[in-house]
């Protein structure tokens, strides 16, 4: 999404997704070899009757009701339940455990639209293997197609940028050479979020030229947009897809009709149109007793979560939905994604709020199945998975009762496997703690995990910050925070911020910590230090001023009696400059005592 938000939300941490094998659940299988028996199953696209499904090495074998298991071969009774493939949520932002929290919900499949390119390696690595895993598997857009200063360039993440259709050809050689396996582009200048243009977007010119050399090197050119006369000249332009419904009105039958003629398909992404509109649905997810069992704590932070935005933004909801009915009236192909990494969304769980989004936007239960299976498999050239037939990778998801009659029965999860192995579906664990101490500053000579910078850019500013490893006073490691601040934004200022959890603005537990002690030196402007934390992300943060200079200054931040600070669920602190103008500072010696 591109849409205003408050300072803490200006940065977006991409954190390598780290390995790990799971054990089975206790009492089932514990090898790639099993058969479900007497169990229902929707095979991708049909419902069949009571079968039996068996899995030999991590693929599917056989199906038939009268499919002979071999002696040795562990059975699990499917009576009353329904086999699904591995669901495939359609768009997401993945980094830190979202892939174990996926799998966990019978995600086995996610396609991201974003993420740090450097990943991509490892997760082509475990997408073509048939390894036991707690995670799921990973496609990825790598680094998207943005304007200087457009979407995407706000997250305190250099990025290189698109500003001249002469260059298309080369950047979208470079994307697939760093191991994007679709373009993705942004055509939006969120204008729907405010009524007015407030960001660069691509230039017609250079959005054409793009989407013509992925084509030419045989990618996916699929466009984030959210009016629908960007969608318009998109699909003019030959996109394969809209990774969002447009959503600033309900789009007349002439834009419907010319997405059906060139065969584009639409991923919705109403679970995130529905925290736009403060529709609730992420904290009715959680609530719901079939899912809040399996949620990890900053899963059920996220489901809770809005946007800070107006209050005349309610009708996004209502528009996608009626845009939804028009396109499957018309059979346009819709996939199913969720936008998890936002507000209002978590990765896995609300794949399943999403499945019930489509049906009440028109499409019947089996529909909404195919769009979360074998639709996006095919749109996106998955071969082995999204169907359940021979040959094909064993992802599988047992839940009980009928989810073609009802949605929501995809929610009572009874086994998931992954690769034939079942999935240990661990239950949330208390939130992660933070203890007293020394807190990383550098690794690998750049700045440590939970570090980044941050700017007003989220919010159409067009202030700059860079973070750089340092040297501190007595030869140790600093952070070097050096940028400019532009005047214009509602809100100015450019600095960093650290995470003390593993995801950006997860609450931690930092319950035992009584302040916060570092060293600074800077240019003698003045800077603010914020801490974030509390049930409420938009809730106002503790403050307090910080002077700098020439010399190292030590600065400490009563944080147990700072007022608007609940440490119990610390998500963030921040030190930053919102005076116009070039400014550079250093911090060094941060401690939590």
């Amino acid at each position: 999404m591109t849409i205003p938000r408050p300072n803490w939300l200006s940065v977006l941490v991409l954190v390598a997704l780290s390995g790990g094998a799971v054990a089975a659940d206790p009492g089932a299988e514990s090898g790639d070899d099993v058969a479900i028996r007497d169990v229902r199953v929707f095979d991708g696209q049909r419902m069949l009757p009571a079968t039996t499904v068996l899995v030999r090495d991590g693929l599917i074998a056989q199906i038939g009701p009268k499919v002979a298991i071999p002696a040795g071969v562990p059975v699990v009774e499917g009576r009353g339940g329904t086999l699904l493939p591995g669901l495939i949520d359609a768009h997401t932002h993945s980094w830190g455990e979202a892939r174990r929290d996926a799998l966990r919900f019978g995600v086995t499949t996610e396609l991201d639209m974003f993420t740090d390119h450097r990943l991509i390696g490892e997760a082509r690595k475990d997408r073509e293997g048939h390894a036991r895993t707690d995670r799921a598997d990973l496609w990825s857009a790598g680094t998207l197609v943005t304007a200087k200063g457009g979407h995407g360039t706000e997250y305190g993440m250099a990025i290189p940028t698109l500003d001249d259709p002469a260059q298309a050809e080369d950047f979208v050689r470079t994307r697939i050479g760093e191991g994007s396996d679709y373009i993705k582009l942004v055509v939006d200048d969120g204008a729907a979020y405010v009524g007015r243009p407030r960001i660069p977007t691509l230039s017609d010119a250079s959005m054409q030229a793009a989407i013509a050399a992925a084509h030419r090197q045989k990618k996916l050119a699929i466009v984030h947009v959210a009016q629908a006369g960007d969608a318009r000249k998109v699909i003019d332009a030959g996109a394969d897809g809209l990774i969002h419904v447009y959503s600033d009105r309900v789009a007349d039958q002439a834009l419907v009709a010319e997405i059906k003629r060139r065969d584009a398909f639409v991923t919705p992404t109403l679970s995130v149109m529905a925290t736009l509109s403060r529709s609730g649905e992420g904290a009715r997810l959680a609530a719901d007793p079939r899912i809040a069992p399996m949620l990890q704590p900053a899963q059920k932070d996220a489901l809770g979560q809005t946007f800070p935005l107006p209050k005349d933004i309610d009708q996004h909801l209502p528009n996608a939905l009626e845009n939804v009915r028009r396109l499957h009236a018309a059979g346009v192909t819709l996939l199913a994604g969720t936008d998890a990494g936002n507000p209002g969304t978590t990765h896995g769980a609300s794949q399943h709020a999403e499945l019930a989004l489509l049906v009440q936007a028109g499409l019947i239960p089996v529909e909404a199945l195919r769009a979360a299976t074998s639709a996006p498999a095919q749109r996106f050239g998955l071969s082995d998975r999204g169907r359940i037939a021979p040959g094909l990778r064993a992802d599988l998801v047992l839940v009980d009762g009928d989810p073609g009659t009802d949605i929501t029965a995809t929610r009572a999860i009874r086994t998931v496997w992954k690769n034939g192995y079942s999935v240990a579906r661990v239950a949330g664990t208390p939130a992660a703690r933070v203890g007293v101490g020394a807190v990383e500053l550098l690794r690998g000579g750049q700045p440590a995990p939970g570090w980044a910078a941050s700017t007003d850019q989220i919010i159409g500013g067009h202030s700059q910050s860079k973070l750089a490893a340092g040297q501190g006073r007595d030869g140790g490691p600093a952070i070097e925070v050096a940028g400019e601040v532009v005047a214009g934004a509602s809100s100015t200022w450019a600095g960093t911020i650290l995470f003390p959890g593993a995801e950006p603005m997860a609450a931690t537990d930092a319950s035992g910590v009584r302040e916060l002690v570092l060293r600074v030196r800077g240019d003698g402007r003045p800077l603010t230090l914020l801490v974030f934390s509390g049930a409420d992300m938009h809730g106002r943060p503790g403050m307090q001023q910080v002077e700098t200079g020439s010399d190292w200054r030590e600065v400490k931040v009563p944080l147990a009696s700072m007022a608007n600070v609940d440490l119990t669920r610390l998500r963030g602190i921040s030190l930053a400059s919102a005076t116009p103008g070039a400014f550079a500072f250093a911090i060094e010696a941060v401690e939590l005592r």
